[in-house]
């Protein structure tokens, strides 16, 4: 744990909070109550700002490193800000990719039990999932008055973990009772619809509609059958009470930081609690708030899905990008690469937000590189500067800061526009996203895909988003197309709906709800001292 942390009770009063509403956990953590969103003194007044990135490499392009830069370069310069962050999954840690708390003198803490267990919510989202999928099996061996269709039914279990021996499995092996075999699965934490649940709800009791509306699967006689029907709602959320308020941590440069949620940014919007965002605008000028993986996922799913859910539009969106995510989608060529650093400008630019660029700087970069890009921003029209948050703190983003002010001071009425409307059908929705977005030229679908979509139709559920899951590594649905391909389809191979959350997940190309771990995994590197701290993550 870094040494110089400030008690919590201090980072509390830096946002103007009074003792009634927060709860300490520990030194250096706290929940935040809901009662402060009902505080007249606490009205929404503060400005959000929306990080995105181009295309990332598999190791990341320091997004939340300069989110967390950005906001403690903001407080440098005077200003009072918040980072709102997803909590990090177990999955990556011990996986791959590693901790999802920043790094070097960007980093939220303490961010050993942040990347851990921190608070429990993840561990209270994984037990409200798995409490459900235990009641549907014993809803089938008690007699399925309900008439589930063994064979139909959507719902998995969840586990926090890579662990790809448990994509497929059977159940209740060896019973006589109905149900007895039947094949399913588990996904990841983070790929739960009670994730995206907890990060959108907006109040106990939109958590309660929101759990209430989760389609678990189909009767025999082809009727939706919800988690109300199963009376699983009121424990589910009790197991949820705790988890629906926000974590108040800091950066470590004693910034505020509201750590809350964790959804994937693939199967779900990939953003951290509308919750979070209400108090970090009731409580901060600025409100830095990530998304997940580059502005063709996070950007888009923020302003089609979350705004629409929370009513908060972000007044700036800060592009991230490096010489190494250029250069790797220019096959090599970092000029080549210019065009996918085109193609997020050109998304976010119809999305209707204006844009600061983000150059992110790494220790093998050259200057050249750096300047470069920052020439290439220039005729796009798109300002830019340096971001070295990762070796300097708030000291390395504070021109950053300065830019992202400035360029909200310019534009004091942003209007953010949806790719599409509410009203559209599924198909035309999909076919907006894939065009204006991806740059697809049309859309396939498996027989699966358009039989589920009709019956999500027919179920009532058109005029609801879309969630598109596809690869993190393309703007296409193919990780092997780089920069800005043309002239390809996106292929959509199956459809879920995440009834409780509000939006249909439609998956292109092969997506991995329950990642595994690679042949050396992140979890040969972590210990603990003998002294209890923990070492490696």
């Amino acid at each position: 744990m870094r040494k110089g942390l400030l008690p919590i009770e201090e980072i509390a009063r830096k946002l103007g909070i009074a003792d009634a509403y927060f709860e300490p956990i520990g030194h250096y953590g706290a929940k935040l109550k809901l009662e402060l969103l009902e505080d007249a003194g606490f009205p929404r007044r503060g400005k959000l700002i929306l990080v995105t990135a181009t295309t990332p490499t598999a190791s990341g392009e320091g997004k939340t490193v300069t989110s967390i830069g950005l906001t403690q370069g903001l407080e440098r310069i005077g200003k009072k800000a918040v980072i709102t962050s997803r909590e990090p999954s177990l999955g990556p840690i011990f996986g791959m990719k590693g901790g999802a708390a920043g790094g070097g003198r960007a980093q939220i803490e303490p961010s050993q039990k942040i990347n851990l267990h921190f608070h429990g919510d993840f561990h209270a989202v994984t037990t409200a999932h798995n409490l459900l999928a235990a009641l549907i099996d014993a809803h089938l061996y008690h007699g399925n008055e309900l008439g589930l269709d063994p064979e139909r039914i959507s719902w998995p279990r969840t586990l926090d973990m890579n662990d790809r021996a448990l994509r497929h499995i059977a159940v209740s092996v060896g019973g006589k009772k109905e149900g007895a075999g039947r094949h399913t699965g588990f996904v990841i934490a983070a790929a739960s619809e009670v994730m995206a649940i907890l990060a959108l709800a907006k109040s106990r009791e939109d958590l309660r509609r929101r759990l209430e509306a989760i389609v678990v699967g189909v009767s025999r006689s082809g009727k939706r059958v919800s988690a109300r029907d199963l009376g699983a709602t009121g424990a589910m959320l009790a197991l949820l009470n705790d988890a629906l308020l926000p974590n108040l941590v800091q950066t470590s440069e004693g910034t505020p930081a509201l750590v809350h949620a964790g959804p994937f940014g693939n199967i779900a919007h990939g953003t951290s609690s509308v919750i979070s965002h209400e108090m970090g605008l009731r409580l901060a000028d600025y409100v830095v708030n990530e998304a997940g993986f580059a502005a063709d996922l996070g950007a888009e799913k923020y302003v089609d899905i979350v705004m629409r859910a929370s009513g908060i539009a972000p007044a700036v969106a800060v592009l991230v990008t490096s010489v190494q995510s250029l250069r790797l989608q220019g096959q090599g060529d970092l000029e080549r690469g210019f065009a996918n650093l085109g193609k997020h400008v050109e998304i976010l630019r119809r999305l209707g937000l204006p844009i600061v660029a983000a150059i992110n700087h790494f220790p093998k970069d050259t200057t050249g590189e750096l300047e470069r890009i920052a020439g290439y921003c220039g005729e796009l029209g798109v300002a830019s500067a340096r971001s070295e948050a990762f070796a300097k703190g708030g000291l390395g983003a504070v021109e950053l800061a300065e830019k992202v002010v400035e360029t909200i001071a310019k534009n004091p009425s942003v209007t953010p526009r949806p790719i599409y409307a509410l009203e559209e059908g599924l198909t035309e929705k999909i076919e907006k996203v894939a065009r204006e977005v991806y740059g697809a030229s049309g859309v396939s679908y498996s027989e699966e895909a358009e039989r589920k979509l009709r019956q999500f139709g027919e179920w009532g559920c058109a005029g609801l988003p879309i969630c598109v899951a596809k690869t993190q590594y393309s703007i296409s649905d193919n990780p092997k197309l780089f920069g800005a391909p043309r002239d390809w389809m996106l292929h959509v191979s199956d459809a879920a709906l995440s009834a409780g959350a509000g939006f249909v997940v439609v998956l292109a190309g092969n997506i991995m709800l329950m990642p595994g771990l690679p042949k050396v995994s992140r979890a040969a590197q972590i210990d603990v001292s003998s002294a209890g701290e923990i070492l490696g993550v």
